[in-house]
């Protein structure tokens, strides 16, 4: 069974950067793909970043366009999250989440998996 487990989460200033990373450590990650979504306080969960499981397609909010890449390391089980220029409105609880399902993408409800989520919070 996929066992998501989140780091990299932490307090910096706007203009700055953050590695997220997701690790399987139920090392089932072979087959899924992933996705990063987000939520703000008082806000709904929203969709970040996505990645296929050979890592060829990706996908991306256009809010975090140009600024976040999402990659994956299949040996290391592992998907990141890399976060640049970052401004007080990416303030949230980031998730990484695997899914097997075609399409979805972006829809929360098409990813089986769910890690617990780590904080970032960017002060101005």
């Amino acid at each position: 069974q996929v066992q998501l487990v989140e780091s990299g989460g932490g307090l910096v200033q706007a203009g700055g950067s953050l590695r997220l990373s997701c690790a399987d450590s139920g090392r089932t990650f072979r087959g899924y793909a992933m996705g990063w979504f987000r939520r703000a306080p008082r806000k709904e969960r929203e969709f970040v970043a996505a990645v296929s499981w050979s890592g060829d397609t990706k996908y991306y909010a256009d809010s975090v366009k140009g600024r976040f890449t999402i990659s994956r390391d299949n040996a290391k089980n592992t998907v990141y999250l890399q976060m640049n220029s970052l401004k007080p409105e990416d303030t949230a609880v980031y998730y990484c989440a695997a899914k097997t399902a075609a399409g979805g993408w972006v829809v929360p409800g098409f990813y089986d998996y769910w890690g617990q989520g780590t904080q970032v919070t960017v002060s101005s």
